[in-house]
């Protein structure tokens, strides 16, 4: 009996997620409670293991923006929270992520207005995604409720509601009280044909930029070779693919060529083909392209 005992303990512990919380500084992050008629979800149940929804709780993670692939050389600081809204109001969430302002963090902004981009390729962003609340600029989606994105310097800040009917206001107390106490530093950005072409081309360097980091963390033996040849492969794929649409080179030949380096493990011959795509972008990053 004992040891069975010991065994179930010893598993509740490898069940529980690697969570921690601090009081002092979440607070620093998070609005601890009520906002207007927005009730503070459960400010009494802080424990490891609460669910990404509701809260407040923080881990380490790049929030919002690590599937955009976000370099982690680095560690960032994430906090949840969400707020009861009840009697037809929603119920929105809030994530506030502390970047450390590494080199990486010079694609934040790039990275923040990923999420509101539409299309295959990304080309499409219209101005009624980007408002002006109380003097500050932010990324709005009214997709499913509505989603309110923006950077104050290094911190990203997410608040998101669902309201798949449209029937309830937006929650707009805590949208302002966090603008409030994270006022937003995206300039003023013209949403037109100019801006989005930009975008693409600022994208297409990044790739190769992300390529550029991970082989660099090898060198520095912090990643494992196979995941290092993986990931600059993916966003190689992602650069040709962009080539392709804008650049009319086809992307086919060279993506199985990758592919098969990739199998074989063939470091020297994925680097040599990241040297030739950094050459040619520096060779044509100027041309114009049509979206």
């Amino acid at each position: 009996m004992k040891n069975r005992i010991t065994l179930v303990i010893l598993l509740s512990f490898l069940f529980i997620p690697a969570i921690s919380f601090s009081q002092q500084n979440t607070s620093d992050y998070l609005i601890l409670q009520d906002i207007g008629p927005y009730k503070l979800d459960r400010p009494e149940k802080i424990f490891a293991g609460e669910p990404p929804i509701g809260g407040p709780r923080e881990y380490n993670n790049a929030g919002i923006i690590a599937a955009t692939g976000h370099f982690p050389d680095h560690i960032e600081k994430t906090y949840e929270v969400m707020y009861i809204g009840g009697n037809g109001l929603p119920s929105p969430s809030v994530q506030v992520t502390q970047h450390s302002g590494s080199d990486s963090d010079r694609w934040l902004l790039h990275e923040v207005e990923r999420g509101f981009r539409r299309g295959d390729y990304e080309e499409n962003m219209t101005a009624a995604r980007f408002r002006n609340i109380n003097g500050n600029n932010v990324f709005y989606s009214g997709l499913g409720g509505g989603t309110y994105r923006w950077i104050s310097n290094y911190i990203v800040v997410s608040i998101e509601y669902t309201d798949l009917y449209k029937q309830k206001p937006e929650p707009i107390e805590v949208v302002k009280a966090y603008l409030a106490k994270f006022p937003s530093t995206i300039p003023a950005v013209t949403i037109d044909q100019a801006h989005n072409e930009q975008w693409i081309k600022d994208e297409m360097e990044r790739r190769l930029w992300l390529c550029d980091r991970w082989f660099y963390q090898l060198q520095l033996k912090k990643v494992e070779l196979r995941k290092t040849l993986r990931e600059a492969v993916d966003h190689m794929k992602v650069f040709l693919d962009y080539r392709e649409k804008y650049y009319g080179i086809s992307a086919k030949d060279e993506k199985n060529l990758l592919s098969s380096y990739l199998l074989q493990n063939n470091g020297t011959g994925i680097k040599n083909k990241l040297k030739e795509y950094k050459e040619w972008w520096s060779a044509n990053k100027g041309k114009a392209i049509t979206l």
